[in-house]
């Protein structure tokens, strides 16, 4: 029996996917995002440990809340490191008649084999893809995360060529991602995606700095301030569409 490496559980999630969500964030993360505020996500070990039933029970007791368009959205960390757990969990939830959503960075995603196919299975039974796109620019990406992007953008274009729904999602940090020039490229590879709904962005905040003090790690945007209102509406100018609306 599978069992996932659980981090956490929220019951009423309302920014995580369309509608009310009940939120499972997934132990383990490859990249080392200098601005995450769920740095204690990375380790994979824990002792909390369940199966997809388990977690399906405990959403369940949630469902009158979720309406029409709520369900489970699986975050992380990085869901995708432990995508068996995951499609046995979508899978399920789909036959209880639960919508499912996924939070990923997409920075597993390749077309190599086993988990190619994995990946081809796991996207039967998932309702929606949230991709982050952490920078549009390789090099770039690179220092910000320890990864380079090119396997993300390609699992953005299999996505869209699936026909799998997507949100986007981006964080705007000043001196790293606030710069026009790559706001209109990330612009512009999203208008090559056929499936993306929505696109948001997500202002830098430090919420999460203290986890990087209580684990030892050193935080590598001390001192980064959080953007200006003119500069967030200036990317959302940018980037941002609703396709819902």
């Amino acid at each position: 029996m599978i069992k996932g490496r659980i981090h956490s559980l929220e019951s009423f999630g309302a920014v995580d996917g369309p509608g009310i969500r009940y939120l499972i964030f997934l132990k383990g993360c490859n990249m080392r995002c200098q601005y995450c505020h769920n740095v204690d996500t990375w380790n994979p070990d824990t002792d909390n440990l369940m199966t997809a039933d388990e977690l399906l029970d405990k959403a369940e007791r949630f469902r009158s809340y979720w309406g029409k368009e709520g369900g489970i959205t699986v975050s992380g960390g990085e869901a995708l490191l432990q995508i068996d757990f995951l499609i046995d969990l979508f899978r399920k939830a789909h036959e209880r008649g639960i919508n499912t959503d996924l939070d990923t960075s997409g920075q597993p995603f390749t077309r190599e084999e086993p988990f190619f196919s994995k990946f081809n299975e796991l996207l039967k039974y998932t309702d929606l893809v949230m991709l982050d796109i952490k920078h549009i620019d390789d090099e770039e990406h690179k220092k910000l995360t320890g990864h380079t992007n090119k396997n993300i953008l390609d699992c953005a274009r299999y996505l869209s060529e699936q026909g799998i729904p997507m949100w986007i999602r981006h964080v705007l940090v000043p001196g790293i991602t606030d710069n026009d020039e790559y706001l209109k490229k990330t612009r512009e590879f999203i208008d090559t995606l056929d499936t993306v709904m929505k696109v948001e962005v997500l202002p830098y905040h430090t919420l999460g700095a203290y986890k990087w003090k209580e684990l030892g790690i050193p935080y590598k945007l001390e001192g980064v301030e959080p953007p200006t209102e003119e500069r967030i509406q200036n990317a959302k100018k940018i980037l941002e569409f609703n396709k819902y609306k």
